[in-house]
């Protein structure tokens, strides 16, 4: 992970008063405490959002949930307003997961030229509960969806951003949203139809 850990301070008093676009213009002004009230308030969210959109365990995501934050704060001088705070944090963590894709990609890539191949922790499937087996093949049909496409329906189908706060969010029009979103529901559907013949 690269980038500096930021502490985080609490701020006091009623901070459930202060709307999250009040904590991310704080935040521009270099008021840490601000920072921790954003976290305090989303970490679960985004840590949810970025596992499922870049296939990571609970603790690979807690990297990526920090260098949100670090991109966060750098970032806060420049959020304008125009879509809510929470949407433009999920904007933020949608391409901090798309660089860790990528690089993960091109690593495996690299593995794959010099002849290694990556284990796998798979469990036999006689050895798991048809409801874990089914959730797993969710998971896999959500990874192999492009990245475009697996972040429009984590966003907008499980994290319930509306789709013109996720457009905002990723800087589209709000019916490439929706065309994502329809593939993505066809996609998943089509890849568990597929792997229950």
């Amino acid at each position: 992970m690269s980038g500096k850990i930021l502490p985080l301070f609490r701020p006091s008093g009623r901070i459930e008063e202060i709307s999250d676009e009040a904590l991310v213009a704080a935040c521009a002004v270099g008021d840490q405490a601000a920072l921790g009230a954003l976290f305090d308030r989303h970490h679960l969210r985004l840590h949810r959002f970025l596992c499922r959109v870049a296939s990571l365990s609970p603790s690979e995501g807690e990297d990526l949930l920090q260098e949100t934050f670090t991109a966060v704060w750098k970032a806060s001088q420049r959020y304008q307003g125009d879509s809510k705070a929470l949407t433009w944090l999920f904007g933020i963590a949608a391409n901090i997961a798309r660089n860790h894709v990528r690089s993960r990609l091109r690593g495996q890539r690299a593995l794959t030229v010099l002849g290694e191949q990556p284990s796998s922790d798979r469990e036999a499937a006689d050895e798991i509960a048809a409801r874990r087996q089914a959730l797993k093949r969710l998971e896999q049909a959500m990874a192999e969806l492009p990245h475009d496409h697996r972040v429009a329906l984590v966003m907008c189908d499980l994290e319930g951003t509306s789709g013109v706060d996720a457009a905002k969010a990723l800087g589209v029009r709000p019916g490439t949203i929706w065309r994502r979103l329809h593939e993505a529901r066809h996609m998943l559907r089509d890849k568990m139809a597929e792997d229950e013949r």
